[in-house]
């Protein structure tokens, strides 16, 4: 059996990749960390993929987390900030 057929390390990297987002803002490692956590479950349901179904799956549904939760959770109304001078132009 190879790493990557092994349930508890997709769920083990969507944790670390969890961790990761708590770090970094904007949403960047959310779809990642839901990848993994599907493919480890589909892989703990007995679902049987090789490497590179594995990949592609945690691809597509990565971007489909990543696109949902940037449209649930992204920039609300009243929140984008706008310049009204530049700071450049004092001098």
């Amino acid at each position: 059996m190879e790493v990557w057929e092994i349930w508890w390390v997709w769920i083990a990297a969507a944790l670390v990749l969890a961790i990761v987002e708590l770090f970094a803002p904007g949403f960047i490692f959310v779809g990642f960390a839901i990848g993994a956590a599907v493919v480890g479950v589909a892989l703990a349901l007995g679902v049987t993929m090789s490497l590179a179904w594995s990949l592609v799956a945690f691809a597509v549904v990565s971007v489909i987390a990543w696109v949902v939760a940037r449209a649930v959770f992204g920039v609300r109304k009243g929140q984008v900030k706008t310049f009204d001078r530049d700071i450049n132009e004092d001098r």
